[in-house]
């Protein structure tokens, strides 16, 4: 117990370190951030979410799962807590964060044995439904989603994909409806939906 819990502290600080490293020089390097004036503001408790969110998921991975899957996992939570934090903070889900992470998802398909096929088209449907769900909703949904939903797709297959859509959903709509009525956000105000979804995919993943 007490090694599993160092090793998840130790992982957690270097995964911060090397996460918060990235996320900055992705946002240096980045002419559509959505608040490019208040980078310092919105982050400024950036670290300590960071570290104790992978803290703890770290140790459930580690002291709950086996090899190879243990780490797959570690790198679901590494990938999937930073583009819930750059979602928060900039409304913007990298493709620098989301094509590495759907490359491993496919990676984990081919060598744990899954259902080559149920997580393919899981990928191709899910992130085809959000595409045109972007293009009808004019931009209320961003192109960052709909790579996020393809790459779970990849990691999930298509029944666990359904649960983490309808989850995030009712999440990030519920999130929405209370950030209108206190008068935070108007109607007409883009919502950053990829956290909630990269949050009910890593629930799905590890419980």
């Amino acid at each position: 117990m007490f090694s599993e819990i160092f090793l998840s502290v130790m992982l957690a600080a270097l995964m911060t370190f090397v996460g918060t490293r990235w996320i900055e020089r992705l946002y240096r390097t980045s002419k559509d951030l959505t608040f490019p004036d208040e980078i310092l503001s919105r982050s400024r408790y950036r670290r300590p979410i960071l570290f104790c969110m992978l803290t703890a998921l770290n140790f459930y991975v580690l002291s709950t799962t086996i090899a190879p899957e243990k780490f797959f996992l570690l790198a679901a939570n590494f990938f999937l807590v930073l583009m819930t934090v750059t979602d928060f903070e900039q409304y913007m889900l990298f493709d620098a964060m989301t094509i590495p992470f759907a490359t491993i998802g496919a990676i984990r398909v081919w060598q744990l044995s899954l259902n080559v096929h149920d997580h393919a088209l899981a990928a191709i449907i899910g992130g085809g439904i959000f595409l045109l769900l972007a293009i009808i909703s004019s931009g209320s949904l961003g192109g960052g989603d709909v790579k996020l939903i393809a790459a779970l797709g990849l990691w999930l297959g298509c029944e666990k994909l359904l649960s983490v859509v309808l989850i995030g959903t009712v999440g990030g709509g519920l999130a929405a409806v209370l950030l209108i009525l206190t008068k935070k956000k108007s109607r007409n105000s883009y919502f950053a939906y990829g956290p909630y979804f990269a949050l009910s995919a890593l629930y799905t993943l590890l419980i």
